[in-house]
């Protein structure tokens, strides 16, 4: 197993971490979807703006923000030359 054996079992001794990444599978289904509905990208630029939005998108809901408002910040930001809002959460 090497290096990384602890971090199989991690979750027996640290119930935080959960045993399975349906958590995960759970979080980039709407993406999945999204792919499989318009048939993906035919380009780098559209990839890189289809993996941009979508990780906007799911880090704005995971930190309880407006989509849109973040968006329409970062627009403001971008016109003005000022400094882009940051999706980092603050809280910790």
């Amino acid at each position: 197993m090497g290096k990384a054996a602890k971090d199989y079992f991690r979750f027996l001794t640290e119930p935080e971490v959960e045993p399975t990444n349906n958590g995960t599978e759970r979080q980039i289904r709407p993406v999945v979807i999204d792919r499989r509905i318009t048939q993906g990208t035919r380009g780098d630029a559209g990839i890189r703006w289809c993996e941009r939005i979508w990780t906007t998108i799911a880090t704005c809901k995971k930190h309880q923000r407006n989509v849109f408002d973040f968006i329409h910040e970062s627009v403001i930001a971008y016109w003005s030359n000022k400094k882009y809002p940051s999706l980092i959460c603050q809280k910790l």
